[in-house]
């Protein structure tokens, strides 16, 4: 038995597995078997064969108990459900390979990586970058843990957006769409955002115009287990509008020139919004002539630069001009016109004292009796806007902003045509039917004269009024009145002692019929 022994100690000792420390014992061991070794291997030839077998196994063991020892130590820290880091080491069209420490790559596949189906890998993840990857298994079947970027980032966004609900801070979500009640914004999960919490919370606002845009929001819910996210808009810009009012009202002074941006028009002007402060351009000082509409010059979300005329902070009132900044036409006329001149206009609009025309950036009047009169009944010709007129300026007063025009003066009168009278003896037949002809033609011009006076005329001139109507009981009261009258007259003029033939009574029932007949 001891022979055994000492015949195995030198085949063992090349061996990895049979160094003093590794094997357990004092170094002293090995020196007292060392001299036997010669005569024991040419004792026995056949058992090193035997012991190497043995030997091998033993090592095959222990080296697969070590491996697995470490391969359990290194996956360790892998946890199902745990959002880790890791390093993309390759991309391609089965997936991305990610280093994470484990004792192989993970792996992410391709519906693993984005929630937008058809997305290019390549362009999401990159070699060399560091993401986050949520744990799906720790061994495929292949040795390699199983990732998913699209539930990490999803895990993410939860938590996220339950930080912000509880700080109250604003974050920016990209709008994917209008949807009925309001809109639906990408998070990294999916939002909502009702209408009444878009823009200025108005419900007929254009919720279209939102689509594609990257909103600032607030997170006013939020629900895990149902995957109900509310954000509002309204209270996002809300809050930024009240940061930036306090720095604008503080620099804020009359005849200022601001760069504002247009919020609302209304049919008096618009609404410029100057940082947080919402000031009124009225409708009078946007432009140096006349406009019938704000719309014309502006457009919601336009930027445009303007004075400031007035400002009072007490009412939150702020007056905004902008014709202030622009050319002043008026200052050009003298240069261009005077008194006499026959120049081309458009006619802006018509009133009951004239009409007036755009002339070189500036209005004037034609008084209503300047304007042109009709060849055959000698009516006014009221033209209408837009037409295209010939003037003649009357009175031009730069200093004032005045001019007077007329289309009158440029009107030619032609004389009436002289009508010679035929002789009495030589009047013939022809002669007559052109005599009759010029006394209808004579006829109809009256009548067209009377029809045009009629229609200057007021409609009530010829309008009667109702007599004042009774009924039938004032109509007896009245007439017992007037009986009793005519009797005190009588009494008086008629002695005392002479009676009274009227019946006064009689008379009342006669007047009372009478005023029934007269109704029916």
């Amino acid at each position: 038995m001891s022979d055994e022994i000492v015949l195995g100690a030198p085949e063992v000792e090349p061996t990895e597995m049979a160094s003093p420390v590794d094997a357990g014992v004092t170094p002293e061991e090995p020196t007292t078997t060392q001299p036997a070794a010669p005569e024991a291997s040419s004792a026995t030839p056949v058992a090193p064969p035997a012991k190497e077998e043995a030997m091998d196994e033993f090592e095959r063991a222990m080296r697969a108990l070590d491996m697995g020892a470490r391969n359990e130590k290194s996956s360790q820290h892998l946890i199902v459900g745990e959002v880790i880091s890791g390093t993309v080491m390759r991309v391609d069209r089965e997936g991305a390979l990610v280093d994470v420490g484990a004792k192989s790559e993970g792996i992410i596949r391709p519906d693993e990586i984005s929630r937008e189906p058809g997305a290019n890998i390549e362009e999401i993840v990159h070699v060399g970058e560091v993401i986050r990857v949520y744990v799906m298994r720790t061994d495929d079947g292949d040795g390699r843990p199983e990732l998913s970027k699209k539930r990490a980032d999803f895990e993410q966004a939860w938590i996220k957006v339950e930080q912000a609900k509880e700080t109250g801070e604003v974050i920016s979500a990209f709008v994917q769409a209008r949807v009925k009640g309001g809109l639906t914004v990408d998070l990294g999960i999916r939002g909502f955002v009702p209408a009444s919490h878009v823009g200025n919370g108005n419900l007929k606002n254009n919720l279209e115009k939102y689509v594609g845009q990257s909103l600032p929001l607030k997170v006013i819910e939020v629900d895990k287990d149902r995957r109900k996210v509310v954000l509002s808009h309204r209270l996002a810009i809300q809050e930024e509008r009240e940061a930036k009012s306090a720095a604008t009202k503080a620099s804020l002074a009359p005849e200022q020139i601001r760069t504002g941006v247009v919020r609302r028009i209304v049919p008096y002007g618009a609404f410029i919004d100057l940082g947080g402060v919402d000031g009124l351009l009225h409708i009078t000082e946007m432009s140096w002539t006349r406009i019938n509409d704000p719309k014309e010059v502006l457009r919601e979300g336009q930027e445009i630069d303007v004075m400031v005329l007035g400002v009072d902070l007490s009412k939150d009132r702020v007056s905004l001009g902008l014709r202030q900044i622009l050319p002043d036409p008026w200052t050009e006329v003298p240069s261009l016109y005077a008194n006499g001149d026959v120049v081309m206009g458009k006619i802006t609009r018509v009133g009951n004292y004239g009409a007036f025309v755009l002339i070189g950036g500036v209005e004037g009047i034609i008084p209503h009796s300047e304007l042109p009169r009709h060849k055959a009944s000698r009516g006014v010709v009221v033209p209408n806007s837009g037409d295209d007129v010939e003037v003649k300026i009357l009175d031009l007063r730069p200093e004032e902003r005045k001019m007077k025009l007329s289309m009158r003066a440029l009107q030619v009168e032609e004389p009436p045509a002289p009508v010679e009278a035929a002789p009495a003896s030589t009047q013939s037949a022809p002669a007559k039917e052109t005599a009759t002809t010029a006394g209808s033609g004579a006829k109809r011009a009256r009548k067209d004269r009377d029809r045009d006076r009629e229609q200057g005329e007021p409609y009530t001139r010829y309008v009667q009024e109702d007599e004042p109507r009774f009924t039938i009981g004032e109509a007896i009261a009245a007439a017992k009145r007037k009986s009793e009258r005519r009797e005190r007259r009588r009494q008086e003029e008629e002695p005392e002692d002479m009676e009274v033939d009227v019946d006064v009574e009689v008379e009342v029932e006669a007047v009372a019929l009478e005023v029934a007949n007269v109704e029916a």
